[in-house]
C-alpha cells in the first residue's frame, strides 16, 4: 500500500509539472479515429491473443526443473506447429495465377477482400480483359471504349481516400492498407463506397454489369421491330438491366422528336457499331470499285437532313440489260451499281435503287429518302445475323 501512495503522488506531481499548450491540429482526428478502434476492435480477441502469446512465452522460458513432465511441452509445440494451416499465398505462381484465371467475377471479386497482395492481383487488367471480352466484348468496341475513358476522365473525387490523401492523420491512416478496420470506415464516413481502382478493367466491367454506365451501340429492327425499321439498325446509348438480361435503349433524338426509349432489348439485337462513324456524318464509301452481284451490303439510310443515319441490308443485283447468267455478266464493269432490298414487294419503291460507282456519295431527296455511304459485308457471322432478323412477311 505504501509502495501505491507513493506512485500515485510521484505521478501527481509529474502531471502538475507539466505546462498546459493546446493541441495540436491532429488531436481532433485521432479523437473521432478512438471511436472506431474501440467499435472494430473486440477486447476478446486483444485478451485472447495476449494470453496465448503469453502462454506460449511461458511455455518456451519454462525451467527444466519446474517441467515435471518434458513431454507435454515438445507435444504444446507440435501442435501449434500443426495449427498452421498453408495460405493461398504459399502456392507456386504459376498456381496461384491459374487458379484466379479460372476464377468468375464474383469469384475474384470476393478474392480481393481477403488481403492486399490478392487485392492487386485480383484487380489486374489482364484477368479482368477476359472476362470483358467473354461477355461484352460483342457489344462493346472502341466508341464505348472512348466514352468509358471521358467518364472516369470527368469523374472527381472518385473515393473518400482520395480526398483525405495528405490531410493530416486522417489521410495518414487512410493510406495505410494493414489496417482494414480504418479504411472501411472512413469509407462509411464518406458515403463512397468504390474498392477498386477507376481506370481498370475490373471497374469498366462492374460499371457495365450494375447498368452504371451508359455505352454506345447500335441495335437491330429498332422500336421492338416497328415496321418502319426492319432490317436496319441504328445507333442507341444503352445501359444494362441485370434483374431481367436485357437492355434499356436510347435512341438520340432528330427533329422536333424526343429521345425514344425502348425497353427488354435481348442481347442478339445489339451489336458494337463497325465503324467510327457518327450517325449524323457520311459514311466515305471504299468498297464501290470491288461489287459485284452477290455481295451483301450496309447502305447508310435517313428519312430526311434531321434524321440520323441508319444502316439497312442489302445485296447487289444485277442490271436490267443483263440476263444474271455469271458466265456473261458485265455488271462488274459498269459504272452504275444495284441494290437490292429483297424485303420489300416487288413494284415498292423502296425495293431497288442505283447508285454510281465512281462518285457516289449522298443520293436521294425529301420523298424518298436519302442513301448514303455503303460498306460491303464479308464476315458470315454479320450475314446470318441479318437473315436471322428477316420478316415473316414481305413488306410494302
Amino acid at each position: 500500500m505504501l509502495f501505491f501512495l507513493i506512485s500515485c503522488f510521484s505521478f501527481i506531481l509529474f502531471y502538475k509539472s507539466l505546462s498546459l499548450k493546446p493541441l495540436p491540429p491532429w488531436a481532433c482526428e485521432v479523437r473521432l479515429l478512438s471511436l472506431w478502434f474501440w467499435k472494430d476492435l473486440s477486447l476478446f480477441p486483444i485478451s485472447k491473443s495476449i494470453r496465448n502469446s503469453l502462454s506460449s512465452s511461458f511455455t518456451l522460458v519454462l525451467p527444466s526443473e519446474m517441467s515435471p513432465k518434458k513431454k507435454t511441452v515438445h507435444s504444446i509445440s507440435e501442435s501449434v506447429e500443426l495449427r498452421q494451416e498453408m495460405s493461398v499465398l504459399d502456392l507456386p505462381e504459376l498456381v496461384l495465377e491459374c487458379i484466379l484465371e479460372r476464377l468468375p467475377p464474383d469469384g475474384l471479386c470476393r478474392m480481393a477482400c481477403v488481403c492486399s497482395s490478392l487485392k492487386d492481383r485480383c484487380t489486374s487488367d489482364h484477368l479482368w480483359d477476359r472476362h470483358l471480352k467473354q461477355k461484352w466484348g460483342r457489344v462493346i468496341g472502341s466508341a464505348a471504349h472512348r466514352e468509358w475513358q471521358w467518364h472516369i476522365a470527368t469523374r472527381k473525387d472518385s473515393s473518400f481516400l482520395d480526398r483525405t490523401k495528405g490531410r493530416g492523420l486522417m489521410g495518414y491512416l487512410g493510406r495505410l492498407w494493414p489496417f482494414p478496420f480504418v479504411r472501411s470506415n472512413l469509407n462509411n464516413i464518406s458515403k463512397r463506397r468504390y474498392p477498386f481502382p477507376v481506370n481498370s478493367n475490373m471497374s469498366w466491367y462492374h460499371a457495365l454489369e450494375t447498368g452504371k454506365f451508359w455505352f454506345p451501340a447500335q441495335v437491330y429492327n429498332r422500336e421492338n421491330g416497328h415496321v418502319g425499321f426492319m432490317l436496319s439498325c441504328y445507333d442507341a446509348e444503352l445501359s444494362y438491366d441485370p434483374r431481367t438480361d436485357t437492355f434499356q435503349a436510347r435512341y438520340p433524338p432528330h427533329g422536333r422528336r424526343a429521345i425514344a426509349i425502348e425497353s427488354c432489348v435481348t442481347w442478339d439485337r445489339i451489336r458494337a457499331p463497325p465503324i467510327d462513324t457518327s450517325p449524323h456524318d457520311l459514311h466515305i464509301s471504299d468498297c464501290l470499285n470491288e461489287l459485284s452481284p452477290g455481295d451483301y451490303i450496309e447502305i447508310q439510310w435517313r428519312r430526311n437532313k434531321e434524321f440520323p443515319y441508319g444502316w439497312w441490308y442489302g445485296v447487289v443485283g444485277h442490271l436490267e440489260r443483263c440476263d444474271g447468267n455469271n458466265s456473261y455478266c458485265c455488271c462488274r464493269g459498269s459504272d452504275t451499281i444495284v441494290l437490292e432490298f429483297n424485303q420489300y414487294a416487288f413494284g415498292s419503291r423502296w425495293r431497288r435503287t442505283i447508285v454510281s460507282r465512281k462518285n457516289h456519295r449522298k443520293e436521294g431527296n425529301d420523298a424518298d429518302g436519302f442513301y448514303g455511304g455503303i460498306r460491303k459485308l464479308s464476315g458470315r457471322e454479320e450475314i446470318s445475323t441479318w437473315k436471322r432478323l428477316w420478316p415473316t412477311d414481305v413488306l410494302e
